[in-house]
């Protein structure tokens, strides 16, 4: 059990490329940290955290053995690792954007390869060795894996193919590269160290950490709307709205009107505004938002 003067869970959040996503998603969901470029343990506004920064490839390991509590990697390190880990929740964010990443096999278009079994005695360049690995065995396909330590695409035109991690494809198609298959998809991933999962202070920390980022992730591409409706003119508003949602409705003062409050996608707001406003609707604002918990 975590004593009273010991109440702290050590935490790894990702250098590198997942770096900045990992920060802004901690502001969003109301975390100050302070990063220095000579420092592996940023500050953070929370007395029972500690953050310390490994690369992503290390994480799971260092969970597992308990140097950190928990940890933010990707699924995709888990599974080279092998790491014995408790998952405590998926979080759908990336470098670039709110989605999966792809270890996909790649080829220079003008190869001959079209199948996993073209490429059968052949040599392949990748920093996921092990799953690449088990994934032409499950295949009985010989090929060697080769560690990549960097420019991975460069060696596709040496070598027979390359294993290569994508989130838009843009890379690929600028090294006029073609994607034969899919290895693996990875999110994100908030693991702890099993040993720590079972202190129920530690855990319960450590889960709360999880729903606040998954809060923040629901919340990126969401926008409240507020607006005052007279009553005559209200189904014709709600009609305006999202089938899906659920509007608040709340009387005002005024008897003749109401409030109308409700959540939708940041991406419809230029057009639905409008419709409101001829529908009937007055003193419309739009406002950002940082949380969603469900």
């Amino acid at each position: 059990m975590t004593s009273q003067t010991e109440r702290k869970v050590r935490l790894g959040i990702p250098k590198g490329s997942l770096q900045d996503a990992t920060l802004e998603l901690m502001m969003r969901a109301g975390f100050n940290v302070a990063i220095s470029s000579r420092s592996y343990f940023p500050g953070i506004d929370d007395p029972e955290l500690e953050l310390v920064m490994f690369r992503a490839q290390e994480i799971s390991r260092y969970v597992e053995d308990g140097i950190i509590d928990a940890g933010l990697t990707g699924y995709d390190w888990i599974c080279e690792n092998g790491s014995d880990v408790q998952e405590v929740c998926e979080l759908v964010y990336a470098k670039a954007q709110s989605r999966p990443v792809r270890w996909v096999l790649a080829v220079p278009e003008e190869s001959k390869v079209r199948t996993v079994k073209d490429l059968d005695g052949g040599i392949v360049a990748t920093e996921l060795v092990r799953v690449t690995e088990k994934f032409f065995a499950e295949r009985g396909v010989n090929v060697k894996v080769e560690f990549s330590w960097g420019a991975t695409e460069v060696k596709a035109r040496l070598l027979s193919g390359i294993v290569d991690v994508t989130e838009t494809g843009s890379s690929l198609k600028a090294n006029s590269l073609r994607i034969v298959e899919t290895i693996l998809t990875s999110t994100t991933r908030l693991v702890a160290n099993r040993a720590a999962w079972k202190d129920p202070w530690k855990r319960e920390k450590i889960a709360d950490f999880g729903m606040l980022l998954n809060g923040a992730i629901a919340a990126r591409e969401k926008i409240g709307l507020k607006m005052n409706v007279a009553r005559k003119d209200l189904d014709r508003v709600l009609a305006q709205l999202p089938a899906e949602k659920s509007p608040t409705v709340s009387p005002l003062a005024m008897s003749d009107f109401v409030a109308v409050e409700v959540v939708v996608d940041e991406a419809v707001q230029r057009r639905l505004v409008l419709d409101l406003k001829k529908a009937g609707a007055s003193g419309i604002i739009t406002y950002p938002l940082n949380l969603i918990i469900p």
